[in-house]
């Protein structure tokens, strides 16, 4: 039920009301933002992930995870909130090995788990969605020390926006297909304030980077943190 509620139900839905997806080719390069090309790719999650164990959050139609698992030779597994976005990645990928993909919340998924990955990453996926005090201590139990999280996020200040002045999720929307927008919640925080919270999870931030859409005005667009487990 929560999921059918959720507006990246309605999204799906529309994505997917004209047929099953068809099988894709594998994507050439990870992508974090919303510019294809645009900043850097799989090298963020660690120098060699051949055999290694990623998990993302919020994987969508599973294009990144298809990348990492078939270019790179990770092992990933991919969680969606919304059933309807994990048989689109399966149509998608599903013929590809080393790759898996599970419908479900992220916040759920993590505390049922009892698996350790190597990176852990979200792509305009849950992180931002979710309680980060929830979250992100989650993400740490599931993380094996020393290794990477990394997550892109709509930029605090896009559109002329100013970051949130407290801890509490601020009022977004999802544009649909056929250019409806819903409402959502999303925790919408500058690099200091990500970084308070990720410090109280256990991890120590790395990097953060904003990057540009010129198709959306002159205002950064996409925050990537990355971070690592203490």
């Amino acid at each position: 039920m929560l999921a059918q509620a959720s507006p990246w139900h309605a999204h799906a839905l529309q994505r997917t009301a004209a047929g099953l997806a068809e099988p894709l080719a594998v994507p050439a390069r990870m992508e974090w933002t919303t510019r294809p090309g645009q900043g850097p790719g799989a090298e963020i999650l660690g120098p060699d992930l051949r055999g290694k164990r990623l998990l993302e959050l919020g994987c969508g139609p599973g294009h990144n995870a298809a990348h990492l698992a078939t270019r790179h030779g990770a092992h990933v597994t991919g969680v969606d909130l919304v059933g309807l976005q994990v048989r689109r990645a399966r149509s998608h990928y599903g013929r590809l090995n080393n790759l898996t993909f599970v419908a479900g919340h992220a916040l759920h998924y993590l505390h049922a788990s009892d698996e350790q990955f190597d990176a852990i990453y979200s792509v305009f996926g849950a992180v931002g969605l979710v309680a980060p005090e929830l979250l992100l201590p989650a993400i740490a139990q599931r993380l094996t020390p020393g290794r990477v999280l990394a997550f892109s996020v709509p930029h605090p200040q896009r559109g002329g926006r100013s970051p949130a002045a407290d801890d509490r999720p601020r009022r977004d929307h999802v544009t649909l297909p056929d250019r409806t927008r819903l409402p959502i919640a999303r925790w919408e925080f500058a690099t200091d304030c990500w970084e308070k919270y990720l410090s109280r999870a256990g991890f120590w931030l790395t990097a953060a980077q904003e990057f540009h859409d010129p198709r959306m005005g002159h205002w950064p667009t996409t925050l990537l943190i990355r971070a690592r487990k203490f």
